[in-house]
């Protein structure tokens, strides 16, 4: 289709918009095992984020990824899967993928509109949740949808919410100042160290990206001397190439699907640009190898800058760590369904580590809870079985138990990831040196 353009545009500013809009190529010939999305545009801030945005918005699995700069332009190769590990076949989506891809305007906020945004940070604890959804009951919040993430001891929740009995967003403001003032009370509880935080707007915001902002202006990568570290923990190191300017960010763990969206996420809030970068997965773990510098075109010039990079990298990857037995809600959505099912897992020891709720427009609740014990452990079957029985049974299914990051235990796993993380560094220096940009390295 050819490309009708407003009469009073001239030449010129007709070339700058074709050399600015993205061209987007799909491909599914030229890999057995995934689809290859490929996509070259013109450098921008965020412009990294913003593609890998749009494809796990889509809940799509990034196997493996090349991304390469040069000057003012930008190369992304993506390949890609389905939440079933096949490749892209539906031409609906395939459509939807070179549409959004090529404007960039990735933020989808349409269901939220006619809602109320409420972001909540604070110390978690067991029980908290249950607390929150009980205030917005009592102050007749009608919850839509939200997500509750928790780590390193504290939690953030991004809850989307209409008055019961108007349907509308709330905007009077005595009652958003009441529900904010109750909120804070609840999430200082009795030894809130930092302090809570509320704040409640018209809803506008794409959600995982703002938890990760929320947790990181919270500083929850800050690990606190009560807060052993996890054995778990996701291994990243960071050095300098002085003598190209980078910093390089390596990072193996456990692989996941929004794994790469949560590290672009926090080094582009963190103001570094990604030059340079590849993404492989195998054998369920994740390799990535990242060429950064600041906005302003610097390296990490600290120690102190380069642990930080480290703590917040761990972090990104480790807030959304399910832990715990995943439990899946399905039924006809009421007002204070929420807060009758959370004070149901706290009155049995359950904790909260992770939520997501949402509601369908025939008006069912599909809610999905990462629990643990009060501790952070492993519940026993019979708990599960226990709350399952209040809740009904066919209600509340048990989809699986999912552990955080582990580190292979046999020294095969150990020996294919450092050897992968060389392998890396060399496709990486490759594309370079194929691109004019370094001397040969041989």
């Amino acid at each position: 289709m050819e490309l009708e353009w407003p009469s009073y545009l001239d030449e010129y500013e007709k070339l700058v918009i074709r050399m600015n809009t993205p061209r987007v190529v799909i491909d599914n010939a030229v890999c057995s095992t995934a689809t290859l999305v490929k996509i070259d545009s013109a450098r921008k801030q965020s412009i990294l984020l913003e593609a890998v945005q749009v494809l796990t918005d889509l809940n799509l699995s990034i196997r493996k990824a090349y991304i390469s700069s040069d000057g003012r332009w930008f190369m992304d190769v993506f390949h890609v899967t389905d939440e079933n590990g096949n490749k892209l076949t539906d031409e609906s989506v395939l459509r939807y993928i070179e549409q959004s891809l090529g404007t960039y305007n990735s933020v989808r906020t349409d269901r939220f509109t006619g809602l109320t945004a409420l972001e909540l940070t604070g110390t978690d604890r067991p029980g908290l949740l249950s607390e929150v959804f009980a205030v917005l009951a009592d102050l007749q919040c009608n919850i839509v949808e939200a997500k509750v993430w928790t780590h390193n001891g504290r939690i953030a929740s991004l809850i989307f919410v209409k008055d019961v009995d108007s349907g509308s967003p709330i905007e009077d403001s005595q009652k958003i100042s009441k529900i904010e003032g109750r909120l804070r009370n609840v999430l200082k509880g009795d030894n809130d160290i930092r302090g809570a935080r509320t704040t409640v707007a018209m809803a506008n915001v794409h959600t995982e990206r703002r938890l990760h902002q929320m947790m990181f202006a919270d500083r929850d990568y800050e690990r606190k001397s009560f807060i052993e570290t996890p054995v778990s923990s996701p291994e990243v190191t960071v050095q300098n190439w002085l003598e190209r300017g980078y910093s390089i960010v390596n990072v193996e763990c456990k692989d996941r699907r929004k794994l790469l969206f949560d590290v672009v996420c926090t080094l582009t809030d963190m103001q570094y640009v990604v030059f340079h970068a590849t993404i492989d997965s195998r054998k369920d773990r994740a390799y990535m190898e990242f060429y950064i510098r600041h906005t302003d075109g610097s390296p990490i010039s600290s120690e102190a800058e380069r642990q930080r990079v480290i703590q917040c990298v761990q972090a990104s990857i480790e807030r959304r760590a399910s832990e715990g037995v995943k439990l899946e809600l399905c039924t006809g959505d009421r007002q204070g369904l929420l807060a009758d099912v959370t004070r149901t897992f706290r009155e049995n020891g359950l904790n909260v580590a992770r939520a997501e709720i949402s509601t369908t427009n025939s008006d069912m609740a599909l809610n999905v809870f990462y629990v643990t014990d009060a501790a952070g452990n492993a519940v026993d079957a019979k708990t599960i079985e226990e709350v399952r029985q209040r809740i009904g049974l066919n209600n509340l299914i048990v989809k699986e138990t999912q552990t955080s990051y582990t580190k292979g235990d046999d020294t095969e796993s150990a020996g294919v990831g450092g050897a992968m993380l060389l392998s890396l560094g060399s496709i990486v220096r490759r594309n370079l040196y194929n691109l004019g940009l370094i001397r040969s390295y041989s």
